[in-house]
């Protein structure tokens, strides 16, 4: 609440260099900040009395934004990427794609590896779990499980997330 807005009957008040004034009526409070030539800010509506500051407002909600604009920039969203694999996966084929999710871990992403079974390939899983293994032996260096293998239709699927440093 800013200046008209704050209606309580007293209100504790902070002036602009952090001192405290006292307790006194919101319009006495709102004449103090019209003294300085600023603005009456209550921080702290829910305290008994409330608690008033006389700040430049324009000045105070730019700072807010910068702050909230810096928070933003700084925070690192994790990603889920995905690897596609078959049973018959050659082994230069599996090697590129490793590469592919140890990029993806080192730039701090989730890993889902899939291994897709097609027809008759469904007969045997065992190969795919073997696919699987050595897909996630590959990067047991920089990576963790952190969902094991198991099947989702024709789908055998592993999430692989970046270990803690």
């Amino acid at each position: 609440m800013v200046n008209e807005l704050v209606r309580f009957p007293s209100v504790l008040l902070i002036g602009p260099n952090g001192e405290q004034l006292g307790v006194m009526s919101s319009r006495e409070a709102q004449l103090k900040a019209n003294e300085y030539d600023l603005d009456l800010l209550c921080v702290a509506p829910n305290a008994q009395p409330p608690v008033c500051k006389i700040i430049n407002y324009g000045k105070y909600r730019f700072e807010q934004q910068k702050k909230a604009k810096e928070a933003r920039k700084n925070q690192h969203v994790i990603e889920t990427k995905e690897i596609q694999l078959t049973p018959q996966i050659g082994a230069h084929d599996m090697e590129t794609k490793a590469r592919a999710a140890i990029k993806f871990i080192q730039d701090g992403n989730k890993v889902k590896v899939g291994v897709r079974f097609r027809g008759r390939q469904m007969t045997h899983l065992e190969v795919g779990q073997e696919v699987m293994d050595k897909f996630i032996a590959l990067l047991s260096e920089i990576a963790v499980v952190e969902k094991p293998s198991s099947m989702d239709g024709r789908w055998m699927i592993a999430i692989l997330a970046p270990k803690r440093k």
